[in-house]
């Protein structure tokens, strides 16, 4: 059994390890590629074959380019809290720019060089054939394995060498055409330099939107936001954004949770990231906000001094207590009732006792005079998530104005 654990932690490899790999195999098949198309040009002198092989060479600086941004990458510093993972993207942007620059040179020299192709034999061919297919089974290699640990810079290549084969193809056709003495080579190199700037944009657009902290695809957010609406806590998403950093995500999220209790409501947040770590492939960081559910309907306790709702300047030797049911967003008082308080006679505990009474009540908001700070009653409200609010108001009239003139000055500036 050990011995097999042992295999398995053994087989297991690190994003950043197969990525480095793959950057090392690309690297020694495109310098491969290079020194056989440059060794070919220079016997046939043909320039589409060159053109080729100075693609090719792009190809060499960008595997450079894209193990040392890999290296970078995954190196933490205390001046970079969030990583160095957009370095994958700014080397992708490198890569872009060193292709235009390629793409220029080869249609410059097609364009106003005069070099005349030579004559040469036909198993010129049968070699610029054999490999034509070599780049495109290394860059789909690439682009998956790219796709499934998201990166970036390893993506660029991968596509870069698919483009490859049609730059190669067309090479191959300008030699056929050369060898049965048609003049095609100048064109093939134009060509090729089209296809070479139309692979640079592609890498340089989607580089460009990552360095601009372009938000993730929408099926990546939907999938988020299908998790944390999974959760039963989670009563509304306020908003939701993601972004990319390299090859990894990081989200943030502002929900509404029906509870008000902190410690459930960061157990919730929890499990909520734990859920988006391991259903959504490469993220490096979860941020909830969460905070109470916003309540259509408040209930409110006011202490009075007697019926006739003389608020009284006492919590627990208050003889009455008026109990407001609050629509928050019609703004008006539904109902309202006025109860005694049973505890006027203890002698201790008065004040807790008339909390617990409230409490049974689901008050959410208490109307007083006098702070409870340091009190038995005011930490039993302030545990139970009770609102206590100080009024100036003398009279329950008082109040109750002070209480709908409060939502409805809440909702006349609330966002729409």
């Amino acid at each position: 059994m050990q011995e097999a654990v042992r295999k398995t932690a053994g087989s297991y490899r690190t994003p950043e390890s197969v990525i480095l790999r793959v950057a090392l195999l690309s690297l020694a098949v495109n310098a491969g590629l290079v020194v056989t198309k440059l060794a070919l040009s220079v016997y046939s002198g043909s320039l589409a074959l060159r053109a080729d092989g100075i693609h090719s060479f792009v190809d060499v600086v960008a595997s450079l380019a894209l193990i040392v941004g890999v290296l970078l990458s995954s190196r933490r510093r205390r001046d970079f809290p969030y990583g160095l993972y957009k370095v994958e993207n700014v080397v992708a942007v490198a890569i872009a720019l060193l292709i235009f620059f390629t793409a220029f040179e080869i249609a410059a020299e097609a364009l106003t060089g005069d070099a005349a192709a030579r004559p040469y034999s036909g198993w010129i061919l049968l070699a610029v054939a054999a490999f034509i297919p070599v780049p495109y089974i290394l860059g789909t290699y690439e682009v998956n394995v790219g796709q499934k640990y998201n990166s970036p810079s390893l993506i660029a290549d991968g596509r870069q060498h698919r483009v490859d084969v049609l730059s190669s193809s067309v090479v191959f056709f300008a030699l056929l055409g050369q060898f049965f003495g048609i003049p095609l080579d100048r064109v093939a190199a134009v060509v090729v330099a089209v296809f070479i700037v139309r692979s640079g944009w592609g890498i340089l657009k989607d580089s460009m939107k990552t360095l601009l902290d372009a938000s993730v695809g929408y099926d990546t957010l939907d999938e988020i936001r299908t998790i944390i609406q999974s959760d039963p806590v989670v009563s509304n998403i306020k908003s939701i954004t993601g972004r990319n950093s390299g090859r990894y995500i990081f989200v943030e999220a502002m929900v509404e949770m029906a509870t008000s209790d902190l410690k459930e409501a960061h157990r919730a947040s929890e499990r909520i990231e734990e859920k988006i770590r391991i259903r959504v492939q490469n993220v490096e960081r979860v941020v909830i906000h969460y905070e109470p559910e916003e309540k259509t309907h408040l209930r409110y306790a006011v202490p009075l001094q007697d019926r006739e709702g003389l608020i009284s300047d006492h919590f627990g030797e208050a003889p009455y207590f008026a109990i407001l049911d609050v629509d928050t967003e019609k703004n008006r008082i539904e109902r309202q009732d006025i109860v005694a308080n049973p505890f006027t006679d203890l002698e201790k505990r008065k004040g807790g006792q008339v909390a617990e009474m409230l409490l049974a009540q689901q008050i959410d908001v208490v109307l007083l005079h006098h702070s409870l700070s340091g009190r038995a009653a005011g930490y039993a409200l302030e545990a139970a998530g009770v609102e206590m609010r100080m009024t100036p108001a003398a009279t329950l009239a008082e109040a109750s104005d002070e209480v709908t003139g409060r939502h409805g000055e809440e909702t006349r500036t609330s966002p729409r």
